[in-house]
C-alpha cells in the first residue's frame, strides 16, 4: 500500500492505471464502471501505448495526498477483486496503487461536450484534477481513457 501525507479518504468509484498514470471512474451504481475497467484491461492499445491498463481497485478506492499530488489505492477489503456483472466478483491481477491524474465521470453520449475548452476540474483533498466525461459503453471508451492519460489534452487547452 502506498503511504502519503494525509490519511486516506474512501471514494466510491473504480480506478485503473496505465503505466504509472491512474484514472478514477465515477458514476451511479450500474453505470458501467467495472465493465469499462474490464474492457480497458483487455484492450489492445496498439499504436497508442506499449502498456496495458491494470486494475487498482473496484467499487471503492482510497485516495491520499502526497505533497502536490494524489495517490489512489485499492480498498484493503476489495483489493484484487472486480465485479463482473452476470458472472460474479472475481479475483483479477491488480496493482496496489498509482498517482491519480484524471477523473472520468460516466455520462450519456449525448451529454458529453465534443471539445471541452477549458477542461472541467475538481478539487480533491486540495489537489485540482481534470475531469472528463465518457460514455462507458462506447467501444472506444478504453482508448479514449488511454489517450487522455497519455496525451493530457487538458494541458494543451490550458496553454
Amino acid at each position: 500500500m502506498l503511504t502519503g501525507d494525509t490519511d486516506g479518504t474512501v471514494v466510491a468509484g473504480t480506478a485503473i492505471v496505465l503505466g504509472d498514470r491512474a484514472v478514477l471512474l465515477r458514476g451511479r451504481s450500474g453505470a458501467g464502471k467495472s465493465d469499462l475497467a474490464l474492457r480497458a484491461m483487455a484492450a489492445s492499445l496498439g499504436c497508442f501505448s506499449g502498456s496495458s491498463f491494470d486494475l487498482v481497485g473496484d467499487d471503492q478506492v482510497v485516495v491520499r495526498r502526497r505533497g502536490g499530488s494524489l495517490l489512489v489505492e485499492a480498498h484493503p477489503r476489495l483489493a484484487g477483486l472486480l465485479e463482473v456483472r452476470g458472472v460474479g466478483v472475481l479475483p483479477v491481477p491488480h496493482v496496489p496503487g498509482a498517482e491519480l491524474l484524471l477523473i472520468a465521470d460516466l455520462a450519456a453520449a449525448g451529454d458529453i461536450e465534443r471539445l471541452p475548452d477549458p477542461w472541467p476540474t475538481e478539487t480533491l483533498l486540495g489537489v485540482r484534477l481534470p475531469v472528463m466525461r465518457i460514455a462507458a459503453l462506447e467501444a472506444s471508451a478504453p482508448l479514449k481513457l488511454a489517450l487522455a492519460l497519455l496525451r493530457r489534452p487538458w494541458q494543451a487547452v490550458a496553454d
